[in-house]
């Protein structure tokens, strides 16, 4: 899993580095998906140890942040979409950013879930 981390840290860090260019390099806030794409790239470099037990250590922190990246991100948007839905001016940019970066994190989470269930039956020899 350590090198899905990486791979999925990579994708938060060019989400947040797009969308801050693609913006005008004005909005640092597009910038939040980069700074949890890092946490996660250091996690995934951490999580390529021998050590079983420091590799379960990080990568439960690496889904606790990646739950965090999907929640947050994810009820910004809900709530951007459902002011827009009552007239308010919504922020697309931002939102589409959100939305992303919430799809993301949930993909990861779903992969480590299903890993750490496999790793436990493998263990429990069932």
């Amino acid at each position: 899993m350590a090198s899905v981390t990486i791979r999925f840290s990579i994708l938060l860090i060019l989400l947040g580095l797009l969308f801050f260019f693609i913006t005008g390099h004005i909005h640092p806030t597009a910038l939040i998906p980069t700074f949890f794409g890092i946490v996660l790239l250091v996690l995934g470099l951490l999580a390529r140890t021998e050590s079983v037990k420091q590799r379960m250590l990080v990568m439960h922190i690496a889904v606790t942040i990646a739950l965090i990246g999907f929640l947050f991100p994810g009820a910004m948007a809900a709530k951007e979409l459902w002011a827009a839905h009552n007239g308010a001016n919504m922020v697309v940019m931002a939102v589409r950013e959100q939305i992303l970066m919430a799809v993301i994190c949930l993909v990861f989470v779903w992969l480590c879930v299903r890993s750490f269930i496999a790793a436990r039956k493998a263990r429990l020899g069932t």
